[in-house]
């Protein structure tokens, strides 16, 4: 199968079947760059919170101040309390 093809395929999976490509791939990518081994926690870290920005969903409105307060309090609690 040529690359454009897989393109085209991938236009017809359902969301979460894309979801699911993306983060085989996401891992693939990251085990040839920086091997399990390798990472710590602090760089694991930063990847799933790298990750949870592809999860944005597009058409819809942007947080509030008050919810990107919200997320940041959280991050902050998880980074100095835990």
């Amino acid at each position: 199968m040529t690359l454009q093809e897989l393109e085209q395929q991938v236009h017809q999976l359902s969301v979460a079947e894309r979801l699911s490509l993306l983060n085989t791939i996401t891992r693939s990518l990251q085990q040839e760059i920086d091997p399990p081994s390798k990472s710590t926690p602090q760089e694991k870290l930063a990847i799933v919170n790298q990750m949870r920005g592809f999860l944005a969903r597009p058409g819809e409105p942007a947080p509030t101040d008050e919810e990107v307060e919200a997320v940041l309090d959280q991050r902050r609690v998880e980074k100095y309390l835990q």
